[in-house]
């Protein structure tokens, strides 16, 4: 409702005949606040205002600012209470769990699916069509979002998890900000009885999904930090956390600082990759930690800067503009922000040939137990294979693929490369898929046959050198021009059909895959013999 800006018709304080029966509108709409409680939101001598607005669909909105803060609004009668609100009373509506990957799309306006739900051991709570609803993040019980149930608990469980759960109404992200907080607190998630993770009903693979997505920190929103709140950025939360990351008995022989530096550098590469767009920029550097960096992290793995050898995330970004790979600047005080990114900016990387990457996409399919126990073919999504090669639309309607279906995207996903080795010398790597040579045959003038030849650069062929012994052995005159259509590259144009001399140079000599050379079979047949 908020996702987009709003137009304010009036804004005015509130009288104590209004107060008061706001207080008592409070009180019917949630029983579970107590008069205290109640007291405290509404508080009786502290200035209110009430704000008249109509939303960008034009629905009319009342919202209720008390110290600057939005705590409430109504819509058709009924009120609501904001997630600045929720942060003090965490528990007042049932609590759904989602992934932060998935809260980008409700601050953009997008429904929550119910694909986008993690199912807690003891179970969804039980709610009804209709219901108003919260929606935290793993790893923390602070509301992130509000919404109305679009189907009763049990209808979601019949339904597979399969449509449309909640219709989104507020997010933390819209245009309906706090005045003095623009990030959630850290609130633990309620402890669970060690009993309940052994029972039968706990998905393995989302026990440690659970683990290993939790939310780190705070995300800055506005570019502020309110230092009299006593909050920390995310840089500072994630530096402060002391929960352990890397494992002592990795069969890799670097050190957990080596481990950390590699970890950091794949994840800040994945999210510019992945998750960072032209249009985000410029980009407050917490927010580009909290909402992309830590939702990088491969499961099972826990991102903390402390422990790399740069303890802070200015460091470290410091290091990746040395790299040319960012620009970083403070445009207000205290606060920087990634204001520009190479996107052409050479990525350090292993190569890896077809046959390693399937090798690697079926051992972390069955790490994870997403091969299906029903149908083995089936491979189901996690949200780590979503991020990578599912399509926005998909996102929420594609649950499993086949293996075949899995293995194709995970390819086409990757960056091709190719290598050349020559004897006696280092392979050489190049991105992008190596063209093969080309030979043709064309008119010239008074209908004369010429043999042209292309691509010779990529396998390490002089066009000068190849021309000038064409030359010799072929007895006819060869020319090196500029090949058209491509940069720096030439061409050799011998006359007469010669196709069989090149196809003897090319195949004998030089010791080139025939599968790399097209146009071979236009060498001209030997004459019948009398």
């Amino acid at each position: 409702m908020f996702a987009k800006a709003f137009r304010v018709k009036s804004n005015t304080a509130i009288k104590g005949s209004d107060r008061r029966k706001l207080r008592a509108d409070v009180t019917a709409a949630f029983p579970a606040l107590g008069t205290d409680q109640v007291s405290e939101l509404i508080p009786g001598k502290e200035e209110l205002n009430i704000v008249k607005l109509y939303a960008h669909k034009g629905d009319a909105v009342t919202v209720y600012v008390s110290g600057g803060n939005p705590i409430l609004f109504e819509l058709e009668k009924n009120l609501y209470p904001t997630v600045y609100t929720l942060w003090s009373y965490p528990d007042l509506l049932p609590t759904f769990t989602t992934w932060p990957l998935v809260l980008e799309k409700l601050a953009g306006g997008a429904d929550l699916m119910l694909p986008g739900l993690v199912v807690p051991p003891a179970g969804l709570p039980q709610v009804q069509k209709g219901d108003l609803c919260a929606i935290s993040l793993v790893g923390n019980r602070a509301p992130v979002a509000i919404g109305v149930a679009a189907m009763s608990t049990d209808e979601m469980l019949t339904s597979g998890l399969k449509g449309r759960g909640f219709s989104m109404l507020h997010t933390y992200q819209d245009h309906l900000r706090s005045g003095d907080k623009s990030c959630p607190p850290s609130i633990a998630p309620l402890a669970l009885d060690p009993a309940d993770l052994n029972e039968e009903k706990v998905d393995p693979a989302l026990q440690g999904d659970m683990r290993g997505l939790a939310l780190e920190g705070e995300e800055e929103e506005n570019g502020e930090v309110d230092q009299a709140c006593g909050e920390k950025s995310l840089s500072e939360a994630s530096e402060d956390t002391s929960a352990g990351v890397l494992s002592q008995d990795s069969p890799d022989s670097k050190t957990l600082q080596e481990q950390m530096d590699e970890l950091l550098q794949q994840c800040f590469l994945h999210a510019l990759k992945c998750r960072v767009k032209k249009a985000d920029l410029p980009l407050l550097t917490s927010t580009f930690l909290g909402s992309h960096m830590f939702s990088c992290c491969p499961e099972g793995r826990q991102l903390d800067i402390k422990k790399s050898s740069y303890k802070k995330l200015s460091k470290f970004l410091q290091h990746m503009q040395q790299e040319q790979i960012v620009q970083v600047k403070e445009l207000s005080r205290g606060v920087e922000s990634i204001v520009a990114v190479d996107w052409k900016h050479p990525r350090k990387g292993s190569v890896l040939d077809g046959s390693e990457v399937r090798k690697i996409i079926i051992d972390y399919a069955k790490k994870n137990d997403l091969v299906d126990a029903n149908n083995k073919n089936l491979v189901k999504m996690d949200p780590i294979l979503c991020d990578c090669i599912l399509e926005k639309n998909e996102q929420h309607t594609v649950m499993k693929l086949p293996w075949d279906s899995l293995l194709t995207r995970c390819l086409e996903k990757l960056q091709p490369a190719y290598q050349v080795t020559f004897p006696g010398q280092e392979p050489i790597v190049k991105k992008g898929k190596i063209c093969p040579i080309d030979i043709t045959l064309a008119q010239r003038a008074s209908n004369k046959k010429v043999t042209v030849v292309r691509n010779l650069e990529p396998y390490g062929l002089d066009p000068c050198s190849v021309a000038a012994i064409l030359q010799q052995r072929c007895q006819a005159s060869t020319t090196v021009t500029p090949a058209p259509g491509a940069k720096d590259s030439l061409q050799v144009q011998i006359q007469g059909n010669q196709v069989h001399h090149l196809g003897r140079l090319l195949l004998e000599e030089y010791q080139l895959p025939r599968k790399h050379i097209q146009g071979l079979e236009k060498a001209p047949k030997p004459g019948k013999k009398k």
